[in-house]
């Protein structure tokens, strides 16, 4: 295939000190006295944004670049647009090159909306007549039709952020850059700008696309590349990398699990203890990442110290308020435990769907004996459950804790007498 980006160990270099701005006189003379007596130590204030980034996309690829604020995806960004120049490493670009990276960027704010259309087709080298073609398309898309010949300036962000993304989209570019666009704008643009990026596979035209939005990332660019501390990290799938990359911020104790067997606020009477709660996939292995919508499986260890008959086992997940979310007891469903030997056991709750927004949350355990009268053993929030967002419906839009506590499967369908019938699934 054609490459269209190639890039070999790409770095750059920041001094610090230069990037400091005297604001008054006596600032400037302390900063100049300093550089006499300090020159060993100014030349070690650097900061490396980028260091030895190597990697290639090939033409009418869509990769989504994702890191912690700071990583150097949009130092990354503003090298491969010529906005600023590497200190180290070299960049193979094909092709006319758009790109979107900060909210209105390339515009003039003395000039209209109408030509900053035509200023950003000229420094595309396009000619007025391709970009006149365009124009009615930009304008609509842009929802700024009433204000087309106001000058920028007069735009508030969300109109600027419109015509820079509809202007960036529509003109005739080979690769384009994106960068957290999506983070502003209500969502009906949102959507449509998600639509666009879509539409953009089949062009043939290559897109790089940064963005803290993993199931955006998800919808959109098969490929990712995970930018860490200026290298990169991760290059592959987007599942497998988008895994890892929300992995690194679930709580570290749900790689081993949680001990409870130091828990301080307990009670019952003791023939019972817990001793730990992990939670696992169905083969398993530890679950790292937990989203919305997961199967989860949760290992709850115990250790009998007396043996009882008909325990009931119960686990329970409260918010961070204390607000009930769901309860998970063996006798609800009928399963009886007519004695537990001595020693050491675990049970598992095997959930099929975890239909809980993504949130932190926390968990309660207890086990009654044959009489429901006493505690046997009951732990107080435990333990934590941090659910992360997921790309459940396949669209690009997590699903958002502002929603509610949980969330249920569903599908709309439409009747419209007077178009027929439409059956819509969502």
């Amino acid at each position: 295939m054609e490459k269209s980006i190639i890039v070999e160990n790409l770095g750059k270099k920041y001094d610090i000190n230069k990037l400091k701005k005297d604001t008054q006189f006596r600032e400037a003379l302390i900063n100049f006295a300093k550089q006499l007596l300090f020159r060993d130590q100014e030349n070690m204030e650097v900061v490396w944004a980028l260091k030895n980034v190597s990697f290639s996309v090939e033409k009418g690829e869509i990769v989504g670049i994702i890191g912690r604020n700071g990583a150097g995806k949009s130092t990354l960004l503003k090298i491969l647009s010529k906005i600023t120049y590497p200190t180290t490493g070299r960049m193979k670009i094909e092709g006319r090159v758009g790109s979107l990276l900060e909210v209105g960027t390339g515009f003039h704010d003395e000039l209209s909306g109408r030509e900053n259309i035509f200023l950003n087709g000229s420094i595309l080298g396009m000619k007025k007549k391709e970009v006149s073609r365009k124009l009615d398309q930009i304008i609509s898309f842009a929802e700024v039709e009433k204000f087309i010949d106001t000058p920028i300036k007069r735009y508030s962000t969300g109109m600027r952020l419109k015509l820079g993304f509809s202007v960036a989209a529509h003109l005739e570019t080979d690769i384009l850059f994106i960068d957290e666009v999506l983070a502003v704008g209500d969502v009906a643009f949102q959507k449509k700008c998600l639509d666009t990026i879509k539409e953009l596979r089949n062009s043939g035209r290559t897109v790089l696309f940064v963005s803290h939005s993993i199931p955006t990332v998800e919808s959109l660019c098969p490929r990712v590349i995970w930018i860490d501390k200026g290298e990169v990290r991760e290059d592959g799938a987007v599942e497998e990398i988008t895994n890892n990359y929300m992995s690194q911020f679930a709580t570290v104790k749900h790689a081993t699990g949680f001990d409870l067997t130091k828990a301080f606020e307990r009670e019952g009477t003791g023939e019972i203890r817990f001793t730990k709660i992990e939670y696992l996939n169905a083969d398993g292995t530890p679950k790292n990442l937990i989203r919305s919508g997961d199967s989860l499986k949760v290992r709850i260890h115990y250790r009998v110290h007396q043996s009882v008959s008909n325990p009931d086992f119960n686990f329970r997940i409260y918010t961070e308020r204390g607000g009930k979310v769901a309860s998970f007891g063996n006798l609800i469903l009928g399963d009886n435990l007519s004695m537990l030997s001595l020693g050491v056991g675990y049970a598992d709750i095997e959930i099929d769907n975890l239909n809980i927004m993504p949130d932190r949350y926390f968990i309660n355990l207890w086990v009654y004996g044959n009489k429901e009268i006493e505690y046997i053993d009951h732990l107080v929030f435990c333990s934590t459950l941090d659910v992360e967002a997921s790309n459940y419906y396949k669209t690009g839009r997590g699903i958002d804790k502002g929603c509610g506590i949980t969330f249920l499967q569903y599908k709309w369908n439409f009747s419209n007498n007077s178009l027929g019938e439409n059956s819509i699934n969502q």
